[in-house]
């Protein structure tokens, strides 16, 4: 198996905990809670800032003193748009389900200045990328221009069956603005039924990195550098959830140059 591919550690509860450390990098960090009605999750930010995505569910979020109620409209996260609590460092955050849940944690280092806040369905809205066969459906929860975080980038993206995304095949890992940014990524997949699956490649001009992974339900995918293509297979839907993060909160990519081409078409 890649070594870029990470299978969920359990069924229910913390299904996955991937952190700096475990990934081999520097800013990106990811959790997966699994909960049933009642019961709950909870931590402190630290040096690092949080932010708590409703895959699926509703469930009571409170940072420190503050209660933002009820949170989370949709039980997929094929049906609706995301409901999400940004938490800055320094602060404790606590979530209690009311439905079944599906609760990530997407982390990054944090800096002082940044309020705790709900990023409430439709803050940002749904758009549509590409042409044919290259359609997806893209929501950003945190995007680099809402100046709301200090290094956290988070996007969901819903592909159709036999679509592609993250397509033509693009890269963000050199720390060289304005041209191209460095930032580390997760991706969260999902698919609709949940017997499906999708293929991710991950390489470098060079192919000194190139590996190709096979992507079921609940999987994570890590992309430490180069291009990352997404591919969905017939008949079945493909939802991921991006965590990006780098030195600067800065969401510049370069294009492969061999399927340039592509942008005339697309």
């Amino acid at each position: 198996m890649s070594r870029l591919k990470v299978r969920p550690e359990a069924e229910k509860g913390l299904v996955h905990d991937i952190t700096p450390e475990s990934a081999g990098w520097s800013h990106v960090g990811f959790a997966l809670h699994r909960l049933e009605a009642g019961e709950g999750a909870g931590g402190e930010t630290g040096e690092r800032e949080v932010c708590l995505v409703l895959v699926s569910g509703r469930a009571r979020i409170r940072v420190g003193e503050e209660d933002f109620g009820i949170v989370g409209e949709r039980m997929s996260p094929f049906e609706g748009a995301p409901d999400a609590v940004y938490v800055p460092m320094g602060a404790a955050w606590r979530v209690e389900a009311e439905t079944a849940v599906e609760l990530a944690v997407c982390s990054a280092p944090g800096a002082p200045g940044f309020a705790a806040r709900r990023i409430a369905p439709g803050t940002h809205r749904q758009t549509v990328r590409g042409k044919g066969t290259n359609v997806r459906h893209v929501t950003n929860i945190m995007p680099e221009d809402d100046g709301a975080a200090h290094a956290l980038l988070v996007v969901e993206v819903i592909t159709p069956g036999g679509h592609t995304s993250s397509y033509p095949p693009h890269k963000h890992d050199q720390d060289a603005l304005p041209a191209e940014s460095y930032l580390e990524e997760t991706y969260y997949h999902r698919f609709n039924p949940p017997q499906g699956f999708a293929f991710q490649r991950v390489y470098t001009d060079d192919r000194s990195l190139d590996e190709a992974m096979a992507l079921e339900d609940r999987d994570v995918s890590l992309v430490p550098r180069g291009y990352h293509p997404v591919a969905a297979i017939h008949g079945y839907d493909s939802y991921y959830l991006n965590v990006m993060a780098g030195p600067k909160r800065a969401w510049k990519f370069h294009n492969a140059d061999e399927h340039a081409w592509l942008f005339t078409g697309i």
